[in-house]
């Protein structure tokens, strides 16, 4: 097995923002370092940029060895990001980036983004056809700029052979950490995962862990009643409950809340329910039949059932992504404010759920 050469494509070099050092950083620790007693010759790092350092706006500069041509005859080349303008105004990605791009694909590279790299890779039509995945909150715009791609926010990777995404944040962790396992193996992946803290694999399938409950809302109508909600999950719940305790009809209750959340009342407390699981699997060793009843799912097999269709793995293999099986001690009278605090009315209402 060879590890090869990684080009990395460092955009926007002239005006970095702080937070765009996290996917570059990423892919310089586990591609930079060497790992002589993992495997030798471990792999060639690039620093690829589209123009040299200059003057720099409120953000920093980064000097690199090489310019954008050095994308073409690596082996593997990856966009951590693209310019922030390209995601939050519809900037156009730079040119120069996309040509270095399809010229590196079109001589056989291995195409890899991280997070909003993906609208680089789209630009370049190299996603076109191909499913592929970028952060959730810019997952919508994605598929709204590049119709060609099948955009998937619901997964924390996707593996398409030459061609593959991840989401943002530690999700291009675990992409990082796969293409080292495609590369060298499971023995030097794991070894590496345990050298860096990190869980030694998450599948590319399993589900972007985010809050699946109420998106952002100022209705002070509202929002008591949910808040309510959220802390009765373990109790049955029903339409005609939730409109009483608003003042409404059911039927006004269920427009009122699918106007602002985007969901019908069953789909938002399954939501809730679902939330209200992952967080008792991340932070108790609650055993699955109890966190089940607390969540308000009813049986084991139906929390399972739920769980697989909708996070994309099941209840236990969430729990040790988490924390490798050192969860906290089991409390038997957890319905008390489930012995850790409620979410509180701000949390609920500023929580964010995933379109």
């Amino acid at each position: 097995m060879s590890a090869g050469t990684v080009a990395i494509a460092v955009v926007d070099d002239t005006d970095m923002h702080l937070w765009d050092l996290y996917e570059l950083s990423i892919a310089c620790s586990v591609f930079g370092k060497p790992q002589p007693d993992l495997a030798d010759p471990w792999y060639d790092l690039r620093l690829c940029s589209g123009r040299p350092a200059g003057p720099a706006g409120p953000g920093f500069s980064l000097r690199t060895r090489h310019g954008l041509d050095g994308l073409a005859g690596a082996d593997t080349v990856i966009v951590p990001s693209v310019p922030e303008a390209v995601v939050e105004e519809g900037a156009a990605v730079p040119p120069d980036l996309v040509e270095a791009l399809r010229r590196a694909a079109d001589a056989g590279a291995r195409m890899v983004s991280l997070c909003t790299g993906a609208f680089a890779l789209a630009e370049a039509g190299i996603l076109d056809g191909r499913r592929a995945t970028a952060h959730w909150m810019h997952t919508d715009d994605l598929a709204r700029r590049y119709p060609k791609v099948t955009v998937d926010d619901s997964v924390l990777y996707v593996d398409d052979g030459d061609v593959l995404t991840s989401a943002g944040m530690t999700a291009g962790l675990d992409l990082c950490l796969h293409l080292v396992r495609r590369d060298l193996g499971a023995h030097v992946a794991n070894q590496l995962a345990r050298r860096m803290v990190i869980p030694a694999h998450r599948s590319g399938g399993q589900s972007q862990f985010i809050d699946l409950s109420v998106p952002v809302t100022d209705d002070d109508g509202l929002s008591p009643v949910l808040q309510w909600a959220a802390e009765h999950l373990d109790q049955p719940l029903t339409v005609d409950d939730l409109a009483q305790r608003a003042g409404v009809s059911p039927r006004t209750f269920f427009r009122h809340l699918q106007a602002v959340t985007g969901t019908t009342p069953l789909k938002w407390l399954l939501n809730q329910r679902l939330a209200r699981a992952q967080s008792l699997l991340e932070e108790t060793d609650l055993p699955i039949e109890k966190v089940s009843e607390l969540s308000g799912l009813g049986t084991a097999a139906n929390l399972r059932r739920h769980f697989t269709l909708h996070v994309g793995v099941t209840p236990t293999h969430y729990r040790r992504a988490f924390d490798g099986g050192a969860a906290a001690p089991a409390r038997d009278q957890v319905p008390a404010g489930l012995r850790s605090p409620s979410p509180s009315r701000a949390a609920v209402t500023a929580s964010v759920k995933r379109r």
